[in-house]
């Protein structure tokens, strides 16, 4: 079954009322990392939330999370498949379930482009964390470009590991992946990393040794919350802004202080 868009609506209205006001307004971040990174776990530790809920919601910024690993298997299990089968099936019966647009990851996408599109849409701009490998470089440098036209700031938390921590925790997870398969996506994801430090630049992108599981360390939370608590730097996202104060009378000191580092009130 495919979630249609009308439903996605239904589900996720609830979160979508807060507008301009809304916690990390215009703000994305970026998550990168391969299987068995722990990526789950570092952002769950510096975001909260649920990892394994389709609409997630983050518990201490607010930000909703983009993601299609949930939806994924949701339609495997919806398909009778196991997650944990994946790392046994034959190249052709892997591709079967994640190549074409039917299939239960191309289904998975599909709600993951929904979602950001709802989340992100002329009258919402919320706050929104879009997780992925980042083995492809050029698609999430369009979808970064995209979200900055549209006046967002973005982010990114690159979460690092070495090849044989990530095969070990590949091995041990729910939705095990093939070991070649780990390898080619940890290989393309490090060889994307210099490109993503130029296209972020020094002051927005964070990397995360997380070889050895353990609390992060403070400076990795308080720079993304730093990220997420600056006024906005978007010209295009700071004109949207003055557009929704002005349709509140301009807005107080503490709100244009907030959105726009403007402490006038107009």
């Amino acid at each position: 079954m495919i979630i249609k868009e009308s439903k996605l609506r239904s589900i996720i209205r609830s979160v979508l009322s807060e507008g301009i006001y809304d916690p990390g307004i215009l703000k994305a971040v970026f998550m990168a990392g391969g299987p068995g990174s722990g990526k789950s776990y570092t952002a769950k530790a510096i975001f909260g939330g649920n990892p394994k809920s389709i609409l997630n919601v983050s518990t201490s910024t607010g930000l909703k999370i983009v993601n299609s690993d949930p939806a994924f298997e949701k339609f495997l299990k919806d398909a009778g498949i196991s997650p944990k089968d994946l790392g046994k099936m034959s190249d052709e019966e892997f591709k079967a379930i994640t190549e074409p647009p039917d299939s239960p990851r191309g289904k998975a996408k599909r709600v993951k482009q929904a979602s950001q599109a709802i989340f992100t849409r002329e009258d919402a701009k919320l706050g929104v964390i879009i997780d992925g490998t980042g083995d492809d470089f050029k698609k999430l440098a369009k979808r970064k470009a995209a979200l900055e036209e549209l006046g967002y700031d973005t982010y990114m938390v690159f979460v690092n590991t070495s090849l044989d921590v990530a095969q070990e925790r590949n091995a041990n997870r729910d939705r095990v992946l093939k070991r070649d398969l780990v390898e080619k996506i940890w290989t393309d994801v490090q060889n994307n990393l210099g490109a993503f430090q130029r296209l972020f630049g020094a002051n927005n992108i964070q990397i995360v040794d997380n070889t050895v599981y353990g609390p992060l360390p403070d400076d990795i939370s308080k720079a993304v919350n730093q990220f997420l608590s600056a006024p906005i730097r978007n010209p295009i996202g700071r004109k949207w802004i003055e557009g929704e104060l002005g349709q509140r009378g301009g807005g107080t000191k503490r709100e244009r202080s907030k959105l726009l580092g403007d402490k006038r009130k107009r």
